[in-house]
């Protein structure tokens, strides 16, 4: 009998070996462990693939019945970046952080999700699968691309969207590719110099050790196989009528923050955007208390 191959698709993420995938699972529990404790973890199945979902329960039983907040990590990572956000949002509210099919994380990806299309397709029906019809959805970078994207072309159970110094708004520069290879460079530093890199990139993956760890194990184990999204265009954003949020930092180097202060506004009615100073790419990292609080208060005012 001939030998027969299973063709796998080269836009689709994988990882290189299952005992790197165990080590990059061990260090991403390290990282979850910084965070509030999931209440419960599953699956659900969608066209694309199995999306993996962690809940975060408020011990509060009246905080249980309020709109729940979704999260989208951002590109090369996994829902395990939000440990400095859970434990206040899941006061709060009911938390679900999804790991987006495509990076490292514990979803499985079966088809291509960087089509804009599909990926709102992906994430609707990962909202369904879960019962979720009305949401207030947060994304970071890539997963500010996605939110937007969602936004724009599926936004029936959206509240609320939030973006967090976000992809989606403009051409991804060379300048911001620079900053994640020196970064990436600069996790195998050594550890006396770290801290003087970690403010100089504002690059807070290299102080925190469980984060770095994490990091690192990813890009060991998995091979991320999508092109970069392309920018929402004005006559794309202006047709969002979901009541949004943008947070940028004021020394990002994925958007022009100033630009998109002004910008995201004028195209969509009753927009808000703030500026972050001190910060760079990451202000739910590196500014976690105030960020929550501004993320609250503005769900409070949509609900």
């Amino acid at each position: 009998m001939p030998k027969t191959t299973t063709r796998i698709q080269a836009d689709v993420g994988r990882y290189v070996s299952d005992t790197l995938r165990d080590r990059y699972f061990a260090a991403c529990d390290a990282v979850y462990a910084l965070g509030a404790t999931s209440t419960a973890e599953g699956d659900v199945e969608t066209s694309f693939g199995t999306t993996h979902v962690y809940r975060y329960e408020p011990a509060d039983p009246a905080a249980r019945s309020r709109t729940p907040v979704v999260l989208v990590h951002g590109s090369g990572s996994c829902s395990a970046m939000w440990y400095p956000n859970t434990p206040a949002l899941s006061a709060a509210r009911p938390v679900y952080a999804i790991d987006t099919p495509g990076d490292p994380g514990r979803s499985v990806q079966r088809a291509p999700l960087h089509q804009p299309e599909r990926a709102a397709e992906w994430l609707d029906e990962t909202l369904a699968a879960l019962g979720l019809d009305r949401v207030h959805l947060v994304g970071a970078s890539y997963g500010g691309w996605l939110t937007v994207n969602q936004a724009h072309r599926r936004p029936g159970r959206l509240a609320s969207v939030t973006l967090l110094d976000p992809g989606g708004l403009e051409k991804v520069g060379l300048r911001f590719f620079a900053w994640i290879f020196v970064s990436l460079f600069a996790t195998s530093a050594p550890k006396a110099l770290r801290p003087r890199l970690a403010a100089w990139l504002e690059q807070p993956v290299l102080v925190v050790p469980e984060l770095r760890a994490m990091i690192r194990a990813g890009v060991r184990a998995h091979r991320i196989r999508r092109p970069s999204p392309l920018p929402l265009s004005d006559a794309e954003l202006s047709t969002i009528r979901t009541p949004l949020y943008l947070v940028l930092g004021k020394r990002s180097l994925l958007v022009h923050a100033k630009r998109q202060l002004e910008r995201v506004p004028r195209l969509i009615p009753g927009a808000r955007a703030e500026i972050l100073t001190g910060t760079g790419h990451g202000p739910q990292i590196d500014h976690a208390d105030e960020v929550n609080r501004r993320m609250l208060r503005f769900m409070d005012a949509v609900d």
